[in-house]
């Protein structure tokens, strides 16, 4: 990952086949629009994550096409239906060409 991007994922870690979860993700990441200006009036290069993409055990959960109308440290919060214990993966893709990703485990009991 790059310097100063961390990942945060909130998810249960135990739960049982067909239980309909809520799972919140975080990104620290400036998402620099391209519109503004640096104090000596250079244009401060577009920076954002255009896509977040969530899937479990290789099955798209979310996918999702981002603008630059979004926030600084993007938050995105979503429910799912587990059929079995599996690991979710997360990634977001950065207009640099970056892509940060991070994966929970979820076990059923």
């Amino acid at each position: 990952m790059a310097t100063g991007v961390k990942t945060r994922i909130k998810l249960p870690r135990e739960v049982r086949a067909g239980d309909m979860i809520t799972i919140k993700t975080l990104i620290t990441h400036r998402m620099e629009s391209g519109q503004r200006i640096d104090p000596v009036g250079v244009p401060i290069p577009r920076s954002i994550i255009h896509r977040f993409l969530c899937t479990f055990d290789g099955e798209t959960v979310v996918d999702l096409e981002i603008g630059p109308g979004i926030s600084t440290n993007p938050f995105f919060e979503f429910e799912a239906t587990i059929p079995g214990s599996g690991v979710f993966t997360f990634a977001w893709f950065d207009d640099d060409g970056a892509i940060y990703t991070d994966s929970k485990a979820v076990v059923v009991v």
